[in-house]
């Protein structure tokens, strides 16, 4: 039936696969037997190049919190257009976003912008280096930063096993297992005298949408600051998702640096690094010399005008929205999550918050998700069949296997759909 519907799709990404490797150029966007090319965007909906219309639940991997091609974004960024959308040197616009984002995220005494998430994190950790004199970095079993060869370890299930050839910094890394405090404290313990800094997503995002224990967040937070190693909070998922800021004001936590992505650029491409000015200092190359120095470029396209346009536009919208945005979504989540609880009964287990959710097919023993390996024993297979067939079937759309994000723009009838769709799947399934 998909590849009935999807004719053109297939003939676009056989071309596809002449140029790029796999035929895409981001290793999640694959799916079996390929994946359909997307024409549109709109609001809520995804068509593809075969006019099949999709709601959307992949949001542009949880970008859009507002939904696709919003005039609250689009608008302004024509109008930038006209003047002008690259010259690689400071403009105007950076300095009012920078200042929508200082007051929003404390932590954001100095900034740095980059054009991914990747790199926001990559440099975070030579921060934490630099500013230490040691080289261990912890992470999370499942945590997913980027494509970073300084964090590719322990991503995927089994997480003993390399993530990739040519990695060159792994006796650098040590994993913790993601809500257990006390084991982690024992692995931390025992890297202590070369801790640079620990790296941790207040909710897991690639890793099963699985929020951190306060208690957990803080006892890393503890371990870090005592012995003298940078505490890192990577919110690129999570910033400005469940409010107007970072969750880690929320969760009475003091990171040293914050790094952001996603929501905050609107749509374009953005990484943010966020921190204390006694930390950022490091970066300032007119004060430091080699020697001395963490040296944190940018890039060419970093705080280019358009980004720097689009993503004001976005944060100034969800300023004065907060509340209508913030419970409308948050509500949305809830009733999803409920629903398909209620859908696939013990058969699941739903976890995420606010706007985001995500169920997991339970197998192995597995009756509870508290990390990313409780998440990867669950049946992947068995979730990647339920995306995939509500693709097919009810024209609702997953990356097969990825969390679900609510936007702005879906509705309650939405989410009446999804549930729906899921108890036919469970039926299915019996």
């Amino acid at each position: 039936m998909y590849k009935k519907k999807t004719r053109r799709s297939s003939k676009l990404f056989d071309r596809s696969k002449r140029f790029h490797v796999n035929g895409v150029s981001h290793n999640i966007r694959f799916f079996e037997p390929y994946p359909f090319v997307t024409k549109s965007a709109k609001g809520k909906y995804l068509v593809d190049v075969d006019g099949n219309k999709y709601t959307d639940y992949w949001m542009g991997h949880w970008s859009l919190i507002l939904g696709h091609a919003v005039p609250q974004v689009s608008v302004p960024v024509k109008k930038q257009l006209q003047a002008c959308w690259m010259h690689g040197t400071v403009n105007e616009m950076t300095l009012s976003f920078s200042e929508i984002i200082q007051k929003a995220v404390p932590v954001a005494e100095k900034m740095r912008y980059v054009s991914t998430g990747t790199e926001a994190t990559m440099y975070a950790v030579r921060i934490a280096r630099a500013l230490t004199g040691k080289k261990t970095i912890a992470k999370i079993d499942g945590g997913w930063h980027g494509y970073t060869t300084d964090l590719l370890k322990s991503v995927n299930w089994p997480f003993e096993e390399p993530e990739s050839a040519g990695l060159a910094d792994e006796s650098h890394i040590v994993s913790l297992p993601y809500n257990d405090l006390e084991r982690s404290l024992q692995i931390l313990d025992n890297t202590k005298n070369d801790l640079a800094g620990i790296i941790i997503e207040p909710v897991l995002g690639g890793g099963g949408c699985i929020p951190a224990t306060k208690e957990y967040l803080k006892g890393l937070q503890e371990f870090a600051h005592k012995n003298n190693a940078l505490f890192l909070l990577d919110e690129i998922v999570t910033g400005f998702r469940f409010s107007f800021g970072c969750m880690y004001k929320k969760m009475d936590l003091d990171p040293d640096i914050v790094t952001l992505g996603k929501i905050v650029g609107g749509g374009f491409p953005i990484g943010v690094i966020c921190g204390k000015e006694e930390i950022m200092k490091i970066v300032d190359t007119s004060t430091h010399k080699k020697i001395d120095r963490s040296y944190v470029g940018g890039g060419t396209f970093s705080a280019n005008p358009i980004t720097m346009t689009s993503g004001r536009a976005m944060l100034e919208f969800l300023k004065k929205n907060s509340g209508p945005v913030y419970r409308k979504i948050g509500k949305l989540g809830e009733q999803a999550r409920k629903g398909l609880a209620k859908a696939f009964g013990d058969k699941v287990a739903v976890t995420g918050m606010g706007s985001l959710f995500m169920p997991h097919f339970l197998a192995n023993g597995i009756t509870k998700i508290r990390n990313a390996s409780d998440a990867s024993r669950c049946n992947t297979d068995l979730l990647h069949r339920y995306h995939f067939e509500m693709m097919v079937k009810d024209d609702i759309f997953f990356l097969p296997g990825k969390l679900g994000a609510i936007s702005y723009a879906h509705s309650e009838s939405d989410v009446k759909d999804l549930v729906e769709a899921s108890c036919r799947f469970s039926e299915s399934i019996k």
